[in-house]
């Protein structure tokens, strides 16, 4: 009998939480209601759109649609044929490289961003600092590009005008396979630097400031409490956004590098997405854009996977 009743009384306690839920929801339903929004969103735009994925594995075409296309034979034709591409060394190659460089090079201005305008004692001048630092964010690549044209174009660019006024020889940074990688990665970092510091300034804000007292009766330094306060208490979310990053590692910037890449520039700058553009999407063969694009999901998915792993190791990590 005392079984019985311990075993009875474990599976009301599961089933508590249970009942308790739709209450819950409804006295919380301002909130969800908030929410309901956000849901759709990725519902409609990111779940719903899922099934397309079976593309891949089909001889797609627009007059029979998704589900009335035959499979295609062998399964893995259109993963094979980008495999088996001439180009798909080079493609790759091109994708890791562009990607750890703007993830190696992308992930510490934002933080010591964030840190000057965190330390900085003049309020009314950190914020506008911060609000200018916003405005790249907003521009589009197709503007950018003409920014960077007027600076460094070879015939007419403003510092190879300085450049000529000493005595040099102009260089053509937009099309030069030495440079073109360092103007693509340079040009990311200053879109995005103001808007990615955002969030570790929130971060900072949020760490308990009774900390930065105990460490000024300590004596500490403010480099020292920059190094065993703020780092560490935004430590968390330095690892979280470095794992989102690299959920996307293989996206490379496709907008950027499309407006921005020439045919000169070719064998450094074309990447997985340019390629998928120009082969499978102007070619009509969304079959193989589709096959890529799950490859990359894939690579993608592992990355995040490890990535997690690891940081949970370091006492951080998603879940």
């Amino acid at each position: 009998m005392p079984a019985t009743s311990d075993a009875r009384g474990v599976t009301s306690a599961r089933a508590a939480p249970r009942r308790r839920l739709p209450g819950a929801i409804w006295r919380h339903r301002v909130f969800y209601l908030m929410l309901l929004p956000g849901v759709l969103w990725f519902v409609v735009y990111k779940y719903f759109p899922m099934y397309g994925v079976i593309i891949a594995f089909k001889e797609y075409n627009l007059v029979d649609g998704v589900f009335a296309s035959g499979w295609a034979d062998p399964w893995y034709k259109y993963f094979k044929q980008f495999v088996e591409s001439p180009y798909f060394g080079q493609l790759l190659a091109n994708t890791f490289l562009i990607s750890f460089y703007k993830l190696l090079f992308g992930m510490a201005p934002p933080i010591v961003f964030a840190l000057l305008i965190s330390e900085c004692r003049y309020s009314r001048y950190a914020r506008f600092i911060q609000t200018l630092s916003y405005m790249p964010h907003f521009l589009s690549w197709v503007v950018i590009f003409g920014i960077l044209t007027a600076f460094l174009s070879q015939s007419s660019g403003l510092v190879n005008r300085y450049i000529g006024e000493f005595g040099g020889d102009p260089v053509p940074f937009l099309t030069s396979t030495d440079w073109f990688r360092s103007i693509l990665v340079g040009s990311d970092i200053w879109k995005d630097i103001g808007w990615g510091s955002i969030i570790y300034l929130a971060a900072i804000a949020g760490i308990d400031p009774t900390l930065y007292e105990a460490g000024r009766v300590d004596g500490a330094s403010r480099l020292r409490m920059i190094w065993h306060i703020t780092l560490p208490g935004i430590r968390n979310v330095i690892v979280l956004l470095m794992i989102l990053q690299l959920g996307h590692f293989l996206d490379a910037g496709f907008e950027q590098i499309y407006v921005m890449y020439n045919v000169q520039v070719y064998p450094v700058a074309d990447i997985i997405d340019t390629w998928v553009y120009r082969v499978g999407l102007q070619d009509l063969n969304f079959s193989l854009g589709s096959a890529v694009g799950l490859f990359k999901s894939a690579i993608g998915l592992v990355l995040v996977l490890g990535s997690n792993a690891l940081a949970r190791r370091w006492g951080g990590g998603i879940w």
